[in-house]
């Protein structure tokens, strides 16, 4: 019989969760809270027929936030729960332009964010998303705002949003520009498209990693390509289950993606609507998709080298998993 891990042994496991956004990853109590507080309901959750059910619930989500310090507090909550679940560095997605405004001008969107992720008690990136239906100007706009605060908690340059009618390659020149400033290219990819905007994600955008990704599995030749390659894939098989990019669960294109020797992290994505955190998804990994220990501890390994945390953060780390035990 293949070695499984415990829950317990999965909080133990060292490692970086990288796909996560900020609203979606809200506490469910401070959502309620938030709600009554402002005389509204907290964010319904799922079930879903696909990402545009998923984008009402998580506007709703973003709209319980009426002020900078609602926004820091949110932030600062996130990483807290991360460190319980034994992440010791979280990269977190956010979208400034999605206020429009209504907590300020979008430096202080950010400031708030950051100052949130400096006041957990483990290392914390901040992942600057563009919306692709907002088009080219704002993307330029958030170049300029994701260079200037790099030295400040910014690690990478995001792309969320609708892929079909908003291919990859619009972007080629801000990804570029990002890369060359020292930010992590991290666009989304292969979630409600098919494998030519994973492949546009990995050849246009030069992305260092790719959230989701995972119908890039309908395509052998590309596969291939993403194997040969640094490149990360930040896999959610609960979300992809809930929003279609998978047939269920049980089908997830993970086990195939891994096997074929693509690189890996596993993320919540937005444990608000899913109702699970990074140790879940490990589990489902392990208990679902029939992964063994080794698989998993590789996918934390994985994790920290894709990731933007400090290089010693990095090396502790990847010591503390390779003596950590291996079985149950």
């Amino acid at each position: 019989m293949a070695p499984t891990l415990s829950r317990v042994e999965v909080i133990a496991l060292p490692k970086a969760e990288l796909h996560l956004h900020l609203e979606s990853a809200m506490r469910p109590a401070t959502a309620r809270e938030l709600a009554m507080r402002y005389g509204t309901r907290p964010p319904a959750s799922g079930p879903y027929d696909g990402l545009a059910g998923f984008v009402r619930d998580y506007e709703s989500a973003r709209d319980l936030i009426r002020s900078l310090d609602d926004l820091s507090r949110v932030a600062a909550e996130v990483v807290a729960d991360a460190a319980g679940q034994g992440v010791v560095w979280t990269e977190v997605h956010c979208v400034p332009f999605n206020y429009g405004g209504r907590l300020g001008p979008p430096e202080a969107v950010i400031e708030a964010v950051l100052d949130g992720l400096a006041r957990a008690p483990t290392g914390a990136g901040l992942i600057l998303a563009h919306n692709r239906a907002t088009g080219h100007a704002l993307a330029e706009r958030l170049l300029t705002l994701a260079i200037r605060y790099r030295d400040q908690g910014v690690v990478a340059l995001g792309l969320v949003g609708d892929e079909a009618p908003n291919p990859p390659g619009e972007y080629r020149d801000i990804f570029r520009a990002a890369k060359e400033s020292g930010l992590l290219s991290v666009p989304h990819a292969g979630e409600a498209a098919g494998p030519e905007s994973v492949r546009g994600a990995f050849r246009e955008l030069r992305a260092d990693r790719i959230g989701h990704g995972v119908r890039a599995a309908e395509d052998p030749a590309l596969v291939a390509e993403l194997a040969d390659s640094p490149v990360c894939l930040d896999v959610c098989p609960t979300s992809n289950a809930m929003l279609g990019a998978c047939r269920d669960l049980a089908g997830h294109q993970l086990p195939a993606l891994l096997r074929a020797g693509v690189r890996v992290s596993l993320g919540s994505d937005g444990p608000l609507f899913f109702g699970v955190d990074v140790v879940d998804e490990y589990l489902n990994a392990q208990d679902v998709l029939g992964l063994d220990a080794g698989e998993l501890r590789a996918i934390a390994a994985d994790s920290l080298r894709a990731s933007a945390a400090p290089a010693a953060l990095k090396r502790s780390s990847l010591a503390l998993l390779s003596a950590s035990p291996s079985t149950s």
